[in-house]
């Protein structure tokens, strides 16, 4: 196999004048390439953390591009912080179009989205008119596992202080089995804990209507979550599994696993299970 190349970093210039942060994870000299993934990552985290990832998928011959959403890593905004309830929808948009615009049409695009950045790739496949051939979801928050108290909050919040921010009360020992993996997150300046009213009302909003659209589901996609998960309640990834066409939407949960499971000690089985889904399509 090739070497593998270093990634590298540039900015994107979103509709509104933020900048962007980008990573891109070029093919090793020699691959064919296969077709391009968009990584788009969860809640308080970044692009970066998923370099394992985009390395794996280039050896399989996919170019990979992710991004930190707005209000995370790298990008403008404030932490957690979210201007409108479309923003992390359009930036996505954003990046594919400006993706596709550099392609050969034949090549096929795919979005790779974990948690939070699940739902985002969901939500805007959800609305139609996406020019993408696959989409990979790791843990989507389609259902947040709301308390009692929280859904109060939610209810009020937003319409009063829709920027204050808060933290999210997710606890990093839940994120993977492996303690290196939880050591590393906590020690990452560029991970965060904030979200703001208005962001957790878009999350609470929209994983019900992924819900909706669920059996009308027309993009292949490969939806995977973990069965231990303690961040995200896996009732609404099985949810979606049992409404979408499954000869659109193939489903697999690992049962074992906590919430990021790319990064799990037993993480294998799910690189295996991309692996085979991305051959059967690309």
């Amino acid at each position: 196999m090739s070497d593998a190349t270093d990634s590298t970093l540039s900015t994107f210039t979103a509709s509104d004048g933020d900048n962007i942060a980008l990573q891109d994870w070029p093919l090793p000299e020699g691959l064919a390439l296969r077709g391009v993934v968009v990584l788009v990552h969860g809640l308080g985290e970044h692009a970066g953390r998923y370099d394992h990832v985009a390395r794996r998928l280039n050896s399989w011959g996919f170019a990979v591009r992710g991004y930190d959403q707005y209000g995370h890593g790298e990008s403008d905004g404030v932490r957690g912080g979210l201007p409108g309830s479309s923003r992390l929808l359009h930036d996505l948009a954003d990046v594919i179009e400006s993706t596709t615009a550099r392609l050969d049409r034949r090549v096929p695009l795919v979005v790779l989205g974990h948690s939070m950045g699940g739902l985002v790739a969901s939500c805007l496949v959800a609305e139609g008119n996406v020019p993408i051939q696959g989409l990979i979801l790791s843990s989507p928050v389609l259902d947040p596992g709301l308390s009692v108290v929280q859904k109060l909050m939610l209810a009020t919040l937003p319409r009063i202080a829709p920027n204050l921010t808060v933290g999210n009360g997710l606890d990093p020992d839940f994120i993977s089995h492996d303690p290196d993996v939880v050591a590393a997150y906590n020690a990452d300046p560029r991970v965060h804990n904030r979200i703001s009213g208005r962001l957790a009302r878009f999350i609470a909003d929209s994983g019900p209507m992924v819900l909706e659209h669920a059996p009308h589901w027309t993009v292949p996609t490969l939806l995977m979550w973990a069965g231990q998960d303690k961040l995200v309640n896996p009732r609404g990834a099985r949810a979606f599994a049992a409404a979408a066409p499954p000869e659109v939407v193939t489903a697999r949960c690992f049962d074992g696993l906590f919430h990021e499971i790319f990064n799990e000690l037993e993480s294998e089985p799910v690189f295996a299970t991309l692996k085979q889904w991305l051959d059967e399509r690309f």
